[in-house]
């Protein structure tokens, strides 16, 4: 099946021109620079900002699944339960998309579409020289699965597991490459280790 038969996709919020910073306003964008390489959002990094337009913004919500649909590296994000209260929008660069189905788990949607049959689908289909771009009905016609949720769920779990472990292999090669350089620096600090 195709991905619009599953999810709604819509445009991100759009701001007349850059995204300026506007402290107080209350209502926050989701920018590319926002997402963490693990892909989730860095909620503290977005900018605080104010709404274009009259219309009431599309606001996110759990279960919203983002899709970067410019530049080389087309990832899905999914907005989860850390969102808290937070009004926020995607930034313009972004699709939202929101399950039509209660069988599709959006964790498992966005796990998908961060999949290599899913990239080089997106890589074959990209627009664009310097930019490329991925238009809303080439993602609406990304092929996808819809398996059991149980299947779903397990898929997930592991993902998630897998994950997990490799934030702790990270942070584990963080303090060893602290450690090595605190090393370092006490032997430069060792009176007589320059002289001659």
């Amino acid at each position: 099946m195709k991905l619009d038969e599953i999810a709604s996709i819509n445009a991100g919020h759009q701001f007349r021109g850059r995204i300026q910073e506007k402290p107080g306003t209350g209502m926050f964008a989701v920018q590319m620079k926002n997402i963490s390489p693990n892909q989730t959002v860095n909620w503290i990094s977005c900018s605080e900002t104010e709404p274009a337009g009259k219309r009431e913004p599309n606001w996110l919500k759990p279960g919203d699944v983002l899709f970067a649909a410019r530049g080389n590296n087309n990832y899905a994000v999914l907005i989860d339960e850390t969102i808290g209260g937070l009004r926020a929008v995607a930034a313009p660069h972004f699709f939202v998309l929101r399950s039509k189905t209660r069988q599709l788990r959006p964790g498992f949607l966005a796990w998908l579409l961060n999949r290599p049959p899913s990239q080089h689908y997106f890589q074959r289909e990209a627009e664009g020289t310097l930019t490329k771009s991925i238009r809303r009905s080439v993602l609406g016609a990304t092929p996808v699965v819809l398996p059991p949720q149980d299947k779903q769920d397990t898929i997930i779990n592991l993902a998630n597991a897998i994950n997990k472990k490799e934030q702790l292999m990270e942070q584990l090669v963080r303090n060893g490459e602290t450690l090595m350089n605190g090393i370092a620096n006490d032997l430069l600090q060792e009176p007589g280790v320059n002289a001659q």
